[in-house]
């Protein structure tokens, strides 16, 4: 084992400022349940751009440092720092999830298995080359099961079952999900065609509808298209879809949704009410690709409702045989299912380049990065 061990790390500072660097750390040593895992893959998220950026403005941001340990500073405005007061002046580690081989092992049995494994592990700190975790944290991949393949085992692939899980929990028919072109939809349309769930992708663009088509989506709609509520309309009238999960936030989507599903059960009324039809529909909102207002055109009665949706939350509702079952069917179809395609691949080091930031930072659908803490 090494004694270098190098971790990046975001801080907010009294003076109003961000700033991002590399941190040279100790080299962990396990405790009897835990394992240190040197990290060789680690993607981007956008829940690890939340902790990466916080409030500040990124447009504001200035590079300086050398090549090898780059420092980055942006400014966070003033009225954004009182809900930031807990984290001033602590260097927060940075990565939600990642993968690696396990080269040292605590006492335990439990952690005695892994040595030598190649895991995925989550829980946080995981944009750093050497990463101790507890045995509870970390996903046994299958053998020949590269780290690049296990990096996003957690927070994609459990989000989109959580999802389903979720529709079925609650006792809905069909799920409606938008932004589906993302890493994440296609998973989440790849379970559903394996389930026999009905799915309905919203996209934004012609190119990524024939992607999902492709792949064997049945129900693809263009939010871009003139024709878009009607077409979104029809497709759950065909599916009885009342749930919905929307990770751009802002903006009419949620209300167009919401007025879809409400004109889609009103096919089925006798009578016309002022209060709408009685079919409960649900949206969640579980990103914030568009941080606007929210708007709602209230046309859809009252038997609806919008809420967050956050992973961990979600979990805790299942249950523990469910999510023991969903992180068993994540390592099993890894390479298939929930297989993760990344467009970009950077060290540490070039994670904090400013023209790399510049193009993570947009989110874009089909720009995926993944970090490689040992290049």
């Amino acid at each position: 084992m090494t004694d270098k061990n190098i971790q990046l790390t975001s801080t907010i500072n009294e003076d109003n400022k961000l700033t991002l660097a590399l941190q040279e750390i100790e080299m962990p040593q396990p405790g009897a349940d835990e394992v240190v895992i040197r990290i060789e893959a680690a993607p981007l998220n956008p829940s690890d751009l939340g902790v990466l950026f916080t409030a500040a403005d990124m447009s504001t941001a200035v590079q300086s440092g050398t090549e090898e340990s780059p420092v980055i500073t942006a400014d966070v405005p003033v009225q954004a720092m009182p809900s930031l007061k807990t984290r001033v002046g602590k260097a927060t580690p940075v990565g939600n999830e990642g993968a690696g081989t396990v080269i040292a092992a605590g006492s335990s049995p439990a952690a005695q298995a892994l040595m030598g494994k190649t895991v995925a592990v989550i829980g946080g700190g995981t944009y750093r080359q050497y990463l101790c975790a507890n045995v509870q944290s970390c996903l046994v991949l299958k053998e020949g099961t590269t780290a690049k393949q296990g990096a996003s085992s957690f927070v994609n692939p459990l989000t989109a079952l959580a999802m389903v899980a979720t529709m079925r929990a609650e006792g809905h028919k069909a799920i409606i999900h938008a932004a589906a072109a993302s890493n994440l939809g296609q998973m989440l349309n790849r379970i559903c065609i394996a389930d026999g769930v009905d799915l309905i992708n919203i996209v934004r663009k012609p190119e990524q509808k024939k992607l999902l088509r492709d792949m064997g989506a049945k129900y693809v709609v263009n939010s871009s298209s003139e024709s878009f509520l009607a077409d979104l309309t029809e497709a759950i009238v065909e599916t009885s879809a009342t749930i919905a999960f929307d990770p751009i936030g802002g903006g009419e989507l949620t209300s167009d949704i919401l007025n879809c599903m409400e004109l889609a059960a009103a096919r089925d009324m006798k009578e016309h009410t002022i209060y709408g039809s009685d079919t409960f529909k649900q949206v969640y909102i579980y990103g914030a690709l568009n941080r606007g207002p929210i708007t709602l055109n209230r046309n859809f009665g009252f038997a609806w409702a919008v809420n967050g949706f956050l992973l961990f939350n979600a979990l805790g509702k299942l249950g523990t045989e469910t999510v023991v079952a969903m992180r068993k069917r994540v390592a099993e179809e890894i390479t298939t299912t929930f297989a993760s395609n990344y467009t970009h691949e950077v060290s540490l080091a070039e994670a904090l380049q400013l023209k790399s930031i510049a193009a993570y930072a947009k989110q874009a659908t089909g720009e995926k990065y993944l970090i490689k803490p040992q290049a």
